[in-house]
């Protein structure tokens, strides 16, 4: 399996400096707000957009060590915050306990005073950007929240009526994912002064990265055997049809979608319910069939990199491509 440090690897002194910023940068006046602050930034995963900024920006810069410079890290700083604002809202939303193995925010402060601090976070991320003058950088990213809220509302509305189609499936997940993974890409060609063609490049690249992540994701929600720090079959639980039980709805009959769509509705009180759509689905082909379209939009990100030399910054984005279809958390 293609490890994540070793990607990182290619680009560590410019993780260092992002890792710098980003605690100059974020601290809050209070004890339990620093405390809480403290615990959602250690708490922030894999950093995949920040190191999507940073990777790209090594890839597209003209001048050695610009990757470094602080718009990279302005920029890798405006979109991983973004994200972590995110999923502290999305654990209330789903009133998920646990986030990465530990509790969640809202479970260890209450749902109120998580709200507060994602939107504290979205706050002075946004504070920070327009201090800094880069109005570019800024204007670039943070059009992303807006499209982000967009896509948990029609998800929202999707489990509300119990109503899915691929189309809007998939536009969920670009909205929800893929959009910021695409704008990660694109801000860090545009942090080191890339070309407008190169600039929307790596936001093509970012985005079919981003729909084969989230795919990922939602394969691995059907899973028992992952490191997730989740439940298995939370989406289950939560009334969301994702791509593959959508797969499986897609290939019945009215009568059998019917009386599969009536067991997703008992999922959250009833574990044997969840239990069976979870083997229907691995054993209907709806993992399978989610895999291949997974490979297909990481067989796109990889094609749009041939437009680069070979560097080890396009050797280190390919194996991201490779991470993302391997990992099992």
């Amino acid at each position: 399996m293609t490890a994540l440090d070793t990607i990182r690897a290619s680009v560590e002194p410019e993780l260092e400096a992002y890792e710098n910023f980003i605690e100059r940068q974020f601290t809050a006046d209070g004890e339990l707000l620093s405390e809480m602050l403290h615990y959602a930034l250690t708490s922030r995963g894999k950093g995949i957009r920040p190191l999507l900024v940073i990777l790209s920006a090594a890839l597209n810069a003209s001048v050695k060590g610009a990757a470094s410079g602080r718009r990279t890290c302005l920029a890798a700083m405006l979109v991983e915050m973004i994200h972590v604002a995110s999923l502290i809202h999305d654990d209330v939303i789903d009133e998920s306990d646990t986030r990465r193995g530990r509790a969640s925010v809202n479970a260890r402060w209450q749902s109120h005073k998580a709200v507060i601090l994602g939107d504290y976070i979205l706050a002075r991320n946004m504070a920070i950007g327009l201090q800094s003058g880069q109005f570019d950088l800024v204007n670039h990213i943070c059009g992303a929240m807006a499209t982000l809220c967009e896509g948990e509302v029609e998800q929202a509305d999707c489990v509300d009526k119990q109503q899915m189609t691929r189309r809007t499936y998939l536009d969920i997940i670009h909205k929800k994912t893929a959009c910021l993974l695409g704008v990660s890409a694109s801000a860090g060609a545009l942090a080191v002064s890339a070309t407008r063609d190169r600039v929307a490049l790596m936001g093509q690249f970012g985005e079919a990265l981003g729909m084969a992540f989230q795919i990922q994701d939602d394969m691995l929600d059907f899973r028992t055997d992952t490191h997730t720090g989740k439940p298995a079959c939370n989406d289950l639980r939560e009334g969301k049809i994702t791509l593959p039980l959508l797969i499986v709805l897609e290939r019945v009959d009215e009568t059998r979608r019917a009386e599969l769509l009536e067991r997703l509705g008992r999922c959250h009180d009833d574990e044997t319910s969840v239990e069976y759509l979870r083997a229907i689905v691995a054993n209907e082909g709806g993992l399978d069939e989610a895999g291949r379209v997974m490979q297909e939009y990481i067989a796109r990100a990889v094609g749009l990199l041939s437009e680069y030399e070979d560097s080890d910054y396009r050797k280190a984005l390919i194996d991201l491509c490779r991470f993302v279809t391997e990992r099992d958390r």
